[in-house]
């Protein structure tokens, strides 16, 4: 359905509600958009926290592997592995290795201890009192030696998973890395031993908790067992986290929001590049991101809703101000259409739609009085106009056949009188039909009818003038069914075989030719290659053929020019001005008259 034809008030409400509609979308479209935004900014903000603490842990790993790949690859802890001689190893070598190992422990606080085993668990150590006692525990040995057995084929060092000591339940780490003999001794590069280093997991706890969080932010360092090594918030219970890093490492990545002790919180992960599979958590709620936004949620909230309902209460006042008076005026207008002369349209309101009804009721009054003088006029000018038409019309029709009858008359005597019985019979025969054609009652006829008068008329000038000239006919088929004037040809073309082609001795032609213009309109030429007509003589038939209406019925009336001005009046007053004849001739070089009417289907 078109909304142009809906009611004026229909289409205002539409327009209003459609109004409504957009801004309710752009509305949840704002507040959508600073949903997304909000869960961005806890994103960045997570991946900042992550990045800046990531950079820590792995500045931190990377100087404990650095230091022990040196202390690992230097010729005298090599040698205090390979060296069978005790008193060697333990005054010689011994003093060495001892001085190297304390000073990686002092220059680097990470560090709480350093143990050196060879192949036959021989060692040495550098401890700090309060933790080294675990690094010569039996679950120590046990656990390391478990270690050592799984990544032996490695040859690179690896951070451990936790061990804990069932005492005093504190738990520890190491980062342990072989030691491979490349001295060129007999076990040239074969694995002699390793060292072990105790990472200091306090300092490590010290920096996590160090880190700018929000206040109920989490942060979590998790081995590849997913053990919290360290941590600024009460640890996860173990399945939770199972069920947290079951998700998609991209999407962890770019961080998830999900729902954790029913609080909405922003998980994100990222791997430690130092360590193997290990990876730092943050967990950041997201009502903590956006407390300082809630304000301009809220107020962006107030504001759309208080926009829809004024604009709610806007179209109820529009519509019933402006709607009312409009359908009102329609309705009354309605019943004036009806033909109710007797009622007034009501005056409403004041404004525009009052003044308007005022001065269409003040238009009716004097209508209904311009109405009642212009009926009792055309009653009277009616009968007396179409009298005097019907009068015009049968004069000008009765004027055609007695100069026709005259002509056609004359040329059976001289047939007659020159040839025998044939001649006459065949013009007899073409002077039936055409009298048959002239005497019908219609005005309006077939132009195939037409055109069979045309025919008959040319085949007695044919007889009459042995041929001398030729003669054709050449009318659109489309037309033949169409009507036209009856016998507003046959006199033109009389009219060209008497004046224009009968004083020719031979070589004259007669065309007579019809079809439909650009416009719908019928065109008819009769054209000859006669003697024409003289400029002056052309320019006053032409001035008669364009003269005035009164003048032109005149001119009829008194019996002058009966041909071409006879026939342009009978167009004229059928069709309009319009229509009607023109005449263009050319002096020793023959004459054209054109015919227009409309197209008229029978």
């Amino acid at each position: 359905m078109q909304i142009s034809r809906l009611k004026l008030k229909h289409q205002i409400l539409l327009i209003f509600l459609f109004s409504v509609f957009i801004f309710s979308i752009m509305e949840f479209y704002s507040y959508y958009s600073f949903y997304n935004l909000t869960q961005k900014r806890a994103v960045n903000y997570g991946n900042t926290i992550i990045e800046q603490t990531r950079q820590k842990i792995d500045s931190v790993f990377n100087d404990i592997k650095v230091s022990t790949n040196i202390a690992v690859d230097n010729k005298w802890v090599q040698e205090f592995t390979i060296a069978d001689d005790d008193y060697k190893r333990s005054f010689d070598i011994g003093t060495y290795v001892i001085d190297l190992i304390e000073n990686m422990r002092f220059f680097n606080s990470y560090v709480n201890g350093i143990v050196i085993t060879d192949n036959q668990g021989r060692k040495i150590s550098s401890l700090a009192t309060a933790n080294g006692d675990i690094m010569y525990s039996n679950p120590y040995i046990h656990f390391i030696n478990s270690f050592m057995n799984e990544n032996v084929t490695t040859g690179k060092g690896k951070f451990t998973n936790l061990l804990k000591d069932e005492k005093t339940g504190n738990e520890y780490f190491f980062y342990i890395a072989p030691i491979i003999e490349a001295i060129g001794g007999v076990q040239f590069s074969e694995k002699t031993g390793y060292c072990s280093v105790s990472v200091n997991m306090e300092k490590i706890q010290e920096l996590v908790e160090n880190t700018e969080l929000t206040p109920n932010s989490a942060l979590y360092i998790l081995n590849s067992r997913n053990e919290v090594i360290a941590s600024n918030h009460t640890k996860l219970h173990s399945n939770l986290f199972k069920e947290i890093l079951a998700i998609d490492s991209e999407s962890l990545t770019n961080g998830v929001k999900t729902e954790i002790n029913g609080e909405d919180v922003i998980v994100q992960a990222k791997g430690l590049r130092q360590a193997d599979e290990w990876r730092i958590v943050s967990m950041i709620p997201v009502h903590e991101l956006t407390t300082d936004m809630k304000a301009i949620k809220n107020i962006s909230i107030i504001a759309g809703i208080g926009i829809i309902i004024s604009m709610m209460i806007l179209g109820y006042f529009f519509l019933n101000n402006l709607t009312r008076p409009v359908m009102g005026l329609v309705a009354d207008m309605k019943k004036i259409g009806n033909r109710d002369r007797s009622f007034r349209v009501k005056v409403r309101s004041t404004n525009e739609v009052g003044v308007l009804a005022y001065d269409i009721n003040r238009m009716i009054d004097n209508m209904e009085e311009m109405t009642s003088h212009v009926i009792s006029t055309q009653a009277r000018l009616y009968e007396s106009e179409l009298s005097k038409k019907q009068a015009e019309f049968s004069a000008l029709q009765s004027q055609i056949n007695p100069h026709f009858l005259y002509n056609t008359l004359n040329c059976i005597s001289s047939i007659g009188l020159e040839y025998g019985s044939k001649e006459i019979a065949q013009i007899t025969s073409s002077m039936s039909k055409i009298f048959r054609y002239s005497i019908e009652k219609s005005e309006l006829v077939l132009i195939s009818e037409e055109i069979q008068c045309i025919k008959a008329y040319l085949n007695i000038i044919s007889i009459r003038y042995e041929n001398k000239f030729s003669l054709e006919v050449e009318v659109d088929d489309k037309l033949l069914g169409m009507q036209t004037p009856k016998m507003i040809l046959q006199p033109i073309v009389e009219n060209s075989v008497y004046h224009g082609l009968e004083s020719m001795d031979v070589g004259g032609r007669l065309k007579v030719s019809g079809n439909m213009d650009e416009n719908g309109d019928i065109c008819f030429q009769i054209a000859d290659t006669g003697k024409g007509i003289g400029q002056d003589e052309l320019e006053r038939m032409k001035t008669k053929l364009h003269m005035a209406y009164s003048e032109r019925v005149k001119h009829s009336l008194e019996g002058k020019n009966i041909g071409l001005s006879n026939i342009n009046n009978r167009i004229k007053l059928l069709f309009g001005e319009g229509y009607g004849v023109e005449i263009e001739s050319q002096l020793g070089k023959g004459t054209t008259v054109s015919v227009k009417i409309p197209s008229i289907v029978e």
